[in-house]
């Protein structure tokens, strides 16, 4: 490869982190060590679990019971979520950090976050709903994907 065409290449490299949207599940954890094998390792990552109070949004690390109607309880419990979620990248090869936040819907604050942090990639699970639940409850994941402006990386769950 000339010279010329390194520097183009290299001049197009992402350079924003890659923001996994973590939500406690094994199909988040699943999306965190498939990037892991597709990514270079020691990319700075950005794990973000999105809270909101009542209808929480997650699935907690911590077994430990909280009041879903407590708006500081729900954010401890999300924060814990994404830190756990941030350990699940550092074990994958990731530089990561983590955050939670409250959003509603849930898509509209990963998008938020990643134009904010001028994320290079997302990456999600998808849970492949399809027919008329899937309509009527939505797709986080394909709400990302119509509404973002970086990239994004679904990773689908297994059968």
């Amino acid at each position: 490869m000339a010279s010329a065409d390194r520097d183009a290449v290299t001049a197009t490299a992402p350079t924003g982190p890659v923001l996994f949207a973590y939500d406690g599940s094994e199909l988040a954890k699943l999306a965190i060590e498939e990037a892991g094998k597709q990514l270079a390792s020691g990319r700075d990552a950005l794990i973000v679990c999105v809270w909101q109070p009542a209808d929480v949004g997650f699935l907690p690390t911590n077994p430990r019971q909280f009041d879903a109607q407590a708006a500081g309880e729900v954010r401890k419990a999300a924060e814990e979520t994404a830190a756990y979620g941030a350990s699940l990248a550092e074990k994958a090869g990731f530089q990561s950090q983590s955050m939670a936040i409250e959003a509603a819907p849930t898509w509209k604050g990963i998008i938020e976050v990643a134009a904010a942090r001028e994320a290079s990639l997302i990456v999600l699970g998808s849970h492949r709903r399809t027919g008329l639940v899937g309509h009527l409850l939505g797709s986080v994941a394909a709400a990302v994907v119509a509404h973002s402006a970086s990239s994004v990386l679904i990773v689908p769950q297994r059968s």
